[in-house]
Parts: structure tokens; C-alpha cells; sequence
């Protein structure tokens, strides 16, 4: 379920989704699957419906996986998050589709469960924000006691523009969302056409940061959602007589590497975390030896995929405790 998305970006880097190779495809069709699995693992925390765009789905369709999360014996699943670009391509699926109230109603059992419920809104532009039906749509999700929080990955030839990032994030703010991320083109897809790199999406980034107010400065980037976790580009310093990229691990593989900062040595053209090399002369980046290890295990992870454990040399999970379905 949840499978398709109202259109297909050409830079989604999910590629496998809509390609017909079903092998490859990130899906969890049982909804007592997931259920049972967290039943089993109260460390999980948040739960995170993905695809594809899981607002492609029935509203009765996405009930039958959303509802069991509100049972009781699984009050440790505190959050609930939905990643979707309905917001942007189809907002009519909040304000006048034939489900669109039922779904809304959804969205409130879910907040009258005591559960955190964030829309993980896709804006990729300002203008996809300049309609009457987007705003419409951004209020009544919010009026529901939801959180939007938005996110995008920057794109060549589509948003690697300060004043793009600076409108939307104070658009945002005052459509009563919560600006989140702006990632790194995944290192996959046609990812030469549409990459910027890292020190000019840095420049970008930062240059935007500066002209919203504290209410939209939520947002952190430029962020790569790499194999070893969710790595960002903090800034560019001088060490030493060295100049560096100085980055920091937002979230890891192993847990105990979130909120480390390490050093790579600067490189204009880089435009992903494989492209970088560790500062200071050293030979590796301090996560690498516990990556190996993890693949030449095959370590299983606490994240869902069809009830299947996560390969560890996928792309970084949503954090440490949470279920991906």
C-alpha cells in the first residue's frame, strides 16, 4: 500500500518504488506485522508510513494501519509521522476529496490518543505554497492538533537559491508549520543533474538562515541521510592551518555516535559524505570501523521494512527508535 505518489520526481531517489523490480521495493503490506513487532520492542518509540507517498492511500486503507498503533500495550509508540508531498502536489486530498474529512478525523483520534502526529510535509518551492487550496490545506491538518514540519532536499535547476529556501521557510512559518530540513541530493538516480555541492549548498543554506526570524531558524542543513546516519555540514573552519568541512552526526547506526562532530578536509567539488576525506591526516572517519563491523555481520536494526530488519548498508533510518514502514 502506498506504493505510488501523485507524481514522480525525477530526482526521487527511491527509484526502486515505480520501476516494477518488486524485490526492491520498501513495503510493509500487513498491518499486524508491524503491530506484533512492536509489541515486541517497546524501545521503539516513533513509527514513520513512508513509500511512495502514503497519502496516495484510501483513508480506510491507511486506518487499517494507523488505528492498531493506538491500542493499548503500545503506549511506548509516542509519535506518529506521515511522509508526504500531498500538501504540495494534491493538496485537495485535505480539503475535498470525498475521504478528505475522514481523514482529518483520523488525524484527530490520533492527537486524542495522547500520540504526537507529524505530517512530514514535501516543499520543494515557495509556490508550492502559493495556492488558496495549500493554505487551506496546511490549516485544517493543523486545526486537527497535528504538526507540519517541512522538509526538502536542495535541487539544482529548482531551488539552489537563498531567496527560494528564505520565502518558503517564512511562508512556512506563518501557515503555522515547522521548517525541519534541508537535505543533500541523495548520491543516487540522475543525482549529476540535480547535486549541488556541499560547500555551495552550505553557502545557500546558511545565507537563507539569516534572513528568517528565530520562529523559522528550526530548520537544520544542509543534512546527507548517508549509510553511517544523518551527517551535517555544520560549517567550514581553519584548523591547524588546515581548512575543513566541520560535520556532525545527527543521527547514527549505533546510537552512541549521534551528536559527534569530526572533521573532513575541504573540497569545493565534493557533493556527498563518500566524496570527503577525513581532516588532519588520519586515515578513516571515526565512524568506519563500526560500519565494517556492522556490515560483515549484518547486524539487524530496529527498523521495519516489511517486517524485515534493515539492511545495514541502506540509507540512514529516521533515528535509533523508530519503525520505518
Amino acid at each position: 500500500q502506498g506504493q505510488t505518489c501523485h507524481a514522480y520526481c525525477t530526482y526521487c531517489f527511491r527509484w526502486a518504488q515505480f520501476v516494477g523490480l518488486d524485490a526492491l521495493k520498501f513495503a510493509s503490506r500487513e498491518a499486524d506485522t508491524l503491530t506484533r513487532y512492536l509489541g515486541a520492542h517497546p524501545e521503539v518509540t516513533d513509527v514513520l508510513f513512508t513509500g511512495g507517498d502514503p497519502l496516495v492511500m484510501k483513508t480506510a486503507v491507511l486506518r487499517r494501519y494507523v488505528e492498531p498503533l493506538l491500542q493499548p500495550g503500545l503506549e511506548h509508540v509516542q509519535t506518529i509521522r506521515l511522509g508526504t508531498k500531498a500538501p504540495a502536489y494534491w493538496p485537495y486530498r485535505f480539503v475535498t476529496d470525498r475521504d478528505a474529512d475522514d481523514l482529518l478525523r483520523l488525524f484527530e483520534q490520533v492527537v486524542r490518543a495522547g500520540k504526537h502526529l507529524a505530517v512530514m510535509a514535501h516543499f520543494s518551492h515557495p509556490a508550492e505554497l502559493s495556492t488558496p487550496v495549500a493554505e487551506a490545506a496546511l490549516r485544517r491538518i493543523i486545526d486537527t492538533g497535528a504538526v507540519v514540519r517541512c522538509q526538502a532536499p536542495l535541487i539544482r535547476h529548482v531551488n539552489d537559491d537563498a531567496d527560494a529556501w528564505a520565502a518558503m521557510w517564512t511562508k512556512q512559518v506563518r501557515l503555522g508549520a515547522v521548517p525541519y530540513y534541508l537535505f543533500v541530493e541523495r548520491d543516487t538516480g540522475p543525482k549529476h543533474y540535480f547535486e549541488v555541492p556541499l560547500a555551495r549548498a552550505l553557502d545557500i543554506y546558511q545565507d537563507a538562515y539569516r534572513r528568517v526570524s528565530g520562529l523559522g531558524r528550526t530548520v537544520r542543513g544542509p543534512s546527507m541521510s548517508a549509510t553511517p546516519g544523518k551527517v551535517l555540514v555544520d560549517g567550514v573552519a581553519e584548523v591547524a592551518g588546515e581548512k575543513v568541512f566541520v560535520l556532525k552526526m545527527v543521527q547514527g547506526r549505533d546510537p552512541a555516535w549521534a551528536g559527534r562532530t569530526f572533521f573532513a578536509r575541504y573540497d569545493e567539488q565534493a557533493a556527498w559524505l563518500d566524496d570527503l576525506r577525513p581532516a588532519f591526516g588520519r586515515d578513516a572517519f571515526f565512524f568506519e570501523p563500526g560500519l565494517r563491523q556492522m556490515k560483515a555481520s549484518a547486524r539487524a536494526l530496529p527498523v521495519l521494512q516489511g517486517g524485515t530488519p534493515l539492511d545495514p548498508t541502506a540509507p540512514e533510518p529516521p533515528g535509533p527508535e523508530a519503525a520505518q514502514v
